[in-house]
């Protein structure tokens, strides 16, 4: 079972309300089970499998109306003068368009709004993640080819 179809399972049963559910394929099995007030996911794995990369925790997305647009906010008072560009959805983090093409931007570039900055694919689905700040690149806060949750900060942006 790779990452995205623990994933899928993931999304599934947060969707379906129930509150526990185990799925065993060899001598893999997991077993997720949902806290109903907190909303949180517990993942087991008994049987010790080896596992090609980490698999990181999945946090369930929170509901929003606009899944199609980055969120840009204020960081914490050492950054203030900083704005963070953070994920608007759960997928892998791509900071170029192909593995032969060079990045969408690098520390020190300055981008316009509208500018690409990354992609983030979901469900297959690659998403190009456009700048909705013009500014400059001061810091790239998570690693090509990884996974990230909704809302995950990806980039701090100089606006001046």
């Amino acid at each position: 079972m790779d990452l995205k179809e623990i994933q899928n399972l993931i999304k599934f049963v947060s969707k379906s309300g129930v509150s526990e559910v185990s799925m065993e394929e060899g001598d893999f099995k997991i077993t997720i089970k949902t806290e109903t007030n907190a909303g949180n996911f517990i993942m087991q794995q008994p049987v010790a499998v080896a596992m090609p990369q980490a698999v990181a925790p999945i946090a369930a997305p929170t509901p929003s109306s606009d899944f199609a647009t980055p969120v840009a906010a204020p960081v914490s008072e050492e950054n203030s003068n900083y704005i963070t560009i953070k994920s608007p959805m759960i997928g892998t983090f791509y900071r170029r368009p192909s593995p032969d093409k060079d990045l969408f931007v690098n520390v020190g570039d300055t981008i316009a709004e509208g500018d690409v900055i990354c992609i983030v694919e979901a469900m297959k689905l690659f998403n190009e993640i456009e700048a909705e700040i013009s500014g400059k690149i001061v810091k790239i806060l998570v690693d090509d080819i990884s996974p990230i949750e909704y809302d995950q900060p990806l980039f701090l942006v100089d606006p001046s």
